[in-house]
């Protein structure tokens, strides 16, 4: 959705504040496809600072539907987004380019998409005390020990593992 801000970019002191919906269904990146389970609108509010130029502040509240690194088990995700830029017309006094303005129009879709990767985070857990799944057999740890071994020696002691194993009698 594109918004205009040729009124708020002209008229220097200016304040506007939107109410704009999320057209997104979900969140699409190289992680993967992220459905959103549930958006507030995203509130901007525009305010002008000078011929050409607007600070941008802006915040929503985001559910993601995602898989939990460690068990791999469905888990919702919540994000709540909050930022403040400066945009300007291009050609202006100050060439800065932001990506997510065309001209005098905004792309909420763009800015709301740049905001979702700027917060992703680097590891997504159902619980913070997840303990995954057996290396072995695959079991979820989460419903209860599998009784696998899962003693991995130190590759740099394997030498004198050797050693051992060469005197061990039989």
């Amino acid at each position: 959705m594109l918004v205009d801000l040729s009124d708020v970019l002209s008229s220097y002191g200016k304040v506007e504040t939107m109410s704009v919906p999320l057209e997104m269904t979900s969140f699409q990146s190289g992680m993967g496809d992220f459905p959103i389970t549930q958006a507030s609108p995203l509130t901007l509010v525009f305010t002008n600072i000078g011929e050409g130029r607007a600070k941008l502040k802006g915040d929503a509240k985001l559910v993601f539907q995602a898989r939990c690194d460690r068990c791999l088990r469905q888990a919702p995700l919540p994000m709540e987004l909050s930022f403040e830029e400066e945009v300007s017309v291009p050609g202006g006094a100050e060439d800065e380019v932001f990506a997510c303005l065309d001209g005098e129009r905004l792309d909420v879709e763009m800015l709301a998409y740049d905001e979702i990767l700027m917060n992703w985070p680097m590891k997504i857990l159902c619980r913070e005390d997840c303990k995954g799944v057996c290396p072995v057999c695959g079991k979820d740890l989460n419903e209860g020990d599998c009784g696998c071994d899962r003693f991995v020696p130190d590759p740099r002691l394997a030498a004198i593992q050797e050693i051992f194993n060469a005197n061990k009698e039989v």
